[in-house]
């Protein structure tokens, strides 16, 4: 069976990557189509995905012709979120109502057809596969809408993945966000067949506006046992130097549209680097991490025991390199958790409860004293022996493994089933 995966930014391809390992080693075949900044066509995973046999892997402007794609870029910069929130976006608003949606269904449809076609042309059945689409993402929803309906016409599935994880146990967590009701920027999810979650906390979000036909909790592809093993093999050499500190710790930031006390975080900052034998290492969120002002922030730059990560440092570089993560509620810390480390869940820097101390209450932090105690507490008997077992347990079971540890092969069973049931589907009407 042949599948479609459009891919934008560095969460989708971490959280997908592996459903399209495991949709190869099934025996299936498949084109990844970058539809975002076509420096991720030299991403680790992305080169690595390329390798495999039955694998096609492209920017969305090399599909194109020049004056097709610039249409289809300017109107997906046209209709962009981001665009409405600077001086422009009333300007912005005004020519969107000028060329209106019925004149931007022909650039749609035509940069649609070229992509259909080219994977599907003299194919029986297939899938085609975005990640979670809101109401806010940079990828214009009018597309995203334009590609499923043609998809269905073909008789495709079309199916929705997971790029993250739900680091939050509660709702209010962004700037501006006042009041407690299902957030319409998911409502987004009912535009597919399927939309997949890891797990029930994430599932939530979708619940009010979908039905439970198109909803499927699976577990999570990223953090699964059968994909950090082959993830450990595959990541670039980590340009971190091993020094002789005694406690080596990294923070993880979110993006600045999350509510976090950025003075407070810089206190602690400043008080960790002030234990001896203690390095740090602050890594600002892979989107939009230098709007944050902490890593701007020139007093904590002088510390020489603290340092900012770059581009070319990944997520399981710092996870290799830490012996503690500090947890501003942010996904990619589950893996700290599979692998033992203690993760802090500041909870006291943020305006949020984190995932990880809803589960294991152990791992929270109240207030700067309780920092202060942790890192003593680690320089003075070192870090194991952190998590309870239990809580740990219960929280790989509900967050990361679902049903059973065997997560990756429900995906592609979804996908497949995704396949077959569009392809009937439209059979049965032609033959009716």
């Amino acid at each position: 069976m042949k599948a479609l995966f459009f891919l934008r930014h560095y969460n989708d391809i971490d959280h997908i990557t592996p459903v399209v390992f495991k949709w190869i080693e099934s025996g299936h075949v498949c084109d990844i189509v970058l539809v975002g900044s076509s420096k991720f066509l030299s991403d680790y995973r992305i080169e690595f995905l390329g390798k495999l046999a039955g694998v096609r892997v492209a920017h969305i402007r090399d599909l194109l012709p020049p004056l097709v794609f610039l249409r289809w870029r300017l109107q997906t910069l046209l209709l962009a979120p981001g665009l409405r929130r600077l001086f422009i976006g009333p300007l912005a608003n005004a020519l969107a109502q000028i060329y209106n949606a019925k004149k931007r269904e022909y650039a749609w449809r035509n940069v649609t057809h070229h992509v259909l076609t080219r994977s599907f042309e003299n194919v029986g059945k297939g899938v085609v596969i975005f990640d979670w689409i809101t109401r806010n993402s940079p990828v214009c929803i009018e597309w995203v809408e334009t590609v499923v309906s043609m998809a269905r016409t073909l008789g495709l599935g079309t199916v929705s993945l997971p790029h993250g994880d739900s680091p939050h146990a509660n709702q209010l967590i962004r700037r501006h966000e006042w009041k407690l009701q299902p957030d319409p920027m998911y409502s987004a999810g009912r535009i597919f067949d399927k939309l997949v979650v890891p797990n029930e906390l994430c599932a939530v979000r979708f619940r009010p506006f979908m039905d439970d036909r198109s909803l499927a909790v699976l577990g999570s592809p990223r953090f699964c046992d059968e994909w950090l093993s082959i993830l450990a093999k595959l990541s670039p050499p980590s340009p971190l130097i091993r020094s002789d500190s005694r406690l080596k710790l990294v923070i993880f930031l979110r993006k600045s549209d999350f509510t976090t006390f950025w003075e407070e975080v810089g206190e602690v900052v400043q008080m960790i680097a002030a234990f001896p034998g203690v390095e740090l290492v602050i890594k600002p969120h892979t989107r939009g991490g230098w709007r944050q002002s902490l890593t701007n922030d020139t007093l904590l730059r002088r510390l020489p025991n603290v340092s900012v990560a770059g581009d070319d440092v990944h997520s399981i570089h710092l996870m290799n390199w830490a012996d503690v993560v500090i947890d501003l509620a942010t996904s990619v810390v589950f893996e700290a958790v599979k692998e033992r480390k203690p993760v802090l869940a500041a909870d006291y820097l943020h305006a949020g409860r984190s995932t990880i101390a809803e589960f294991m209450p152990e791992t929270r932090l109240r207030c700067r004293d309780d920092v202060y105690q942790r890192i003593d507490e680690f320089l003075t008997i070192g870090c194991d022996s952190f998590y309870i077992e239990k809580h740990r347990q219960h929280f790989l079971k509900e967050m990361i493994d679902g049903p059973d540890a065997d997560v990756l092969p429900r995906y592609v069973a979804l996908l497949e089933a995704q396949g077959e049931a569009s392809f009937y589907s439209k059979a049965r009407i032609l033959k009716a």
